[in-house]
């Protein structure tokens, strides 16, 4: 694997990372929020992650792509994490790009995607249960987990002012 193809591997790993530490300790009815009328719920957000990525991986594979209609929000974000890993399998064994280059893929759908998942933290945090800080420089980030299953923060923010009474360092 070349440096582009790593560093495109890091960054889906850092998404599966950031995505998952927005979800990570939702209240069980985190899915269905709505911070406005015509604003994205969270399960609205995971299933157009999923659909932004499945296109991404069309130029890799070519063809269309339409994210499954998932009623459960926990199957909707098993199912982003396995399109997160096909995309990652063809980065990883050099499938060849067809009419962008890897920095389009980047400042396109991967970056879009990025957002999306720092929108489901600013959704937790209007949710009422707002997401622990961390020093992401120190995270546990591994181009070989790209699943729902991320390691907790490595170096989480010792002093955090917003945290709800009930938060507890070690919970997250």
């Amino acid at each position: 694997m070349d440096v582009i193809q790593s560093l495109l591997k890091h960054f889906l790993a850092a998404l599966a990372y950031r995505t998952q530490k927005a979800l990570r300790g939702a209240p069980p009815d985190f899915g269905a929020f709505r911070t406005a009328p015509q604003v994205r719920t969270p399960h609205e957000l995971i299933r157009h992650m999923d659909s932004v990525l499945g296109y991404a991986r069309t130029f890799f594979i070519g063809g269309k792509y339409h994210a499954p209609e998932l009623d459960n929000f926990h199957d909707a974000i098993e199912h982003f994490h396995e399109i997160l890993a096909d995309l990652a399998r063809h980065i990883e064994q050099g499938t060849e790009l067809r009419e962008i280059t890897p920095e389009r893929l980047l400042q396109g759908p991967f970056s879009d995607v990025m957002t999306h998942a720092g929108q489901l933290a600013l959704i937790r945090r209007l949710a009422g249960s707002p997401v622990p800080p961390e020093n992401f420089i120190y995270a546990d980030i591994s181009p070989d987990n790209l699943g729902p299953v991320q390691p907790p923060p490595a170096r989480p923010d010792k002093i955090w002012p917003e945290a709800p009474d009930n938060y507890e360092l070690r919970s997250n």
